[in-house]
């Protein structure tokens, strides 16, 4: 066996590593909408439809996030360092996995989500995992940097943005609502819809490695 056909033992087929991701950023973004769906929706059994629909895309999410963890094990050659590799898998994971998280305590806790703070919220996380998507699809030839880094300034910004968000709501619920297992459930929604932004951030923080390393 050449050397050429030794080395196509240990290529990654078909680029699988891009592929994948870029399944994964889009998956995040349709739960990015899917949420804002779901919080502008005021029926409590269509919310319940279209939540079940989340659940769906979290499991997708999940066996996608395995087929990287595969890869890993099956590739010699990988297009980005390891590390980075899983590292950006569990970060774009652990959003799919809040955003699913923050819809269903909307349900769970039967919140009605016509609530400035959750829908401001929603605004972001869609406007974020949209930046999310735009940032991963650019990893796979690395020719429109700007659009890179624009997405990843804009992540910044938006998770800066969820933080005060996150701050005047939690004011406003302890200054206005009296009934304390109201403040307790809206306060956790709260928390893990900036927890997804958060989120999205620590996604960014693992693409600025990559291309600050491979550009």
């Amino acid at each position: 066996m050449g050397f050429n056909s030794i080395m196509k033992v240990f290529m990654p087929k078909d680029q699988v590593f891009y592929s994948i991701f870029e399944e994964v950023a889009d998956n995040v973004y349709g739960m990015g909408k899917a949420l804002k769906a779901v919080v502008s929706e005021t029926d409590f059994d269509k919310r319940e439809e279209l939540i079940a629909g989340l659940e769906n895309q979290e499991h997708i999410n999940d066996e996608l996030t395995h087929q990287i963890y595969t890869e890993l094990g099956r590739n010699f050659i990988t297009p980005f360092d390891r590390e980075d590799i899983h590292y950006l898998a569990s970060a774009l994971d652990d959003i799919c996995d809040y955003i699913y998280s923050s819809a269903k305590k909307i349900n769970f806790y039967k919140v009605n989500p016509n609530d400035m703070g959750i829908q401001k919220l929603a605004d972001l996380i869609e406007q974020g995992s949209e930046q999310i998507r735009n940032a991963v699809r650019e990893l796979r030839d690395m020719r429109h940097m700007r659009k890179i880094t624009d997405a990843l300034v804009k992540v910044n910004s938006i998770e800066n943005q969820a933080d005060d968000i996150f701050d005047m709501s939690i004011d406003r619920l302890f200054e206005g609502e009296q009934d304390a297992k109201e403040v307790i459930k809206k306060r956790e929604i709260y928390q893990a819809m900036e927890t997804a932004t958060d989120k999205c951030e620590d996604a960014t923080n693992v693409i600025e490695s990559i291309i600050i390393k491979y550009a």
